[in-house]
């Protein structure tokens, strides 16, 4: 055994119906998953065993499933009931919870097998939360072209395109990859960017090329509770590296203010007053769904 898999944690996770120490758990290597990427996946986060924007991230999944023709093997109650338990075996103030569902075992073919069981996978793990002396300074951030594919509404298991965008950052030293379609904003390669001028937050048009993160409805949500005006459109290359703020936004980042890309500073080369109202306004959205301050 490598070291790696025997590295691998016994906590428990959830596959096709049973709960098992996540490193027993096997799955077909003829799996569709495996062979194609032939599947989708979401991950809700947990603040003190409370799953948060669980509705939100289950809706979305179902969305996903749909793009795919593959029928929901569960309910939103099963879904709740399989997630909470695994919240409730695991450690930490901060969870994820990870979904997999891909089309199941089959013969390797392109064409889609039809009325095969879907493979369905639940685990758990540690969040770990930004630290305070990251975001009292904000992150540094590259641009890169988007050559991902144009499915991206689709939160698929097929992420080469991601982690070929990620892996841009990290040889750069920097927090993440903020990319673009020709001249038009999209998205990061694991977060959504947002762009604030003139005390007004725009983000990208969630299309088929981008993927309408769960922050996106609770950004909205949150400029709307503190009077900040809100929109969604085409957002230019220029008018990103003019921003007064630039944001990333995801379920480990919350709100996360970025403050040099490129190596050039981002309106005053600090963490503005929106970033700081849209976090607050993120933990009191917290606290209000059970977490303590």
């Amino acid at each position: 055994m490598d070291p790696f898999t025997s590295a691998l944690p016994d906590t428990l996770c959830y596959l096709n119906g049973a709960f098992t120490p996540l490193r027993d758990a096997k799955v077909s290597v003829l799996d569709r998953g495996f062979i194609f990427g032939d599947g989708v996946y979401d991950v809700v986060p947990a603040y003190e065993g409370r799953l948060f924007c669980f509705d939100e991230h289950i809706a979305r999944l179902s969305r996903s499933l749909a793009e795919l023709q593959i029928k929901d093997p569960h309910t939103e109650t099963e879904w709740h009931a399989i997630a909470q338990r695994l919240v409730d075996t695991a450690d930490g103030p901060s969870l994820a919870v990870y979904f997999q569902v891909t089309r199941g075992v089959a013969p390797r073919d392109h064409a889609m097998t039809r009325g095969i069981r879907p493979t369905v996978f639940a685990m758990v793990n540690t969040m770990k939360p930004v630290p305070d002396s990251v975001r009292v300074k904000g992150v540094a951030c590259v641009t890169a072209k988007d050559f991902r594919w144009q499915k991206a509404h689709i939160k698929s298991t097929s992420l080469l395109g991601a982690v070929l965008a990620r892996q841009i950052s990290i040889d750069a030293g920097a927090a993440e990859t903020i990319m673009f379609r020709g001249e038009a904003l999209s998205e990061a390669s694991s977060s959504n960017v947002w762009v604030v001028k003139d005390g007004r937050v725009s983000g990208p048009v969630p299309d088929e090329m981008v993927l309408k993160g769960i922050r996106y409805g609770l950004l909205e949500r949150l400029c709307r509770d503190s009077g900040i005006p809100f929109e969604l459109r085409r957002i230019t290359h220029e008018e990103v590296f003019d921003a007064g703020e630039l944001l990333l936004s995801s379920a480990s980042k919350e709100v996360l203010p970025v403050t040099l890309l490129d190596g050039k500073p981002i309106g005053t080369g600090a963490p503005g007053p929106i970033y700081h109202a849209l976090y607050a306004a993120y933990q009191q959205a917290k606290r209000r769904n059970g977490v303590s301050s």
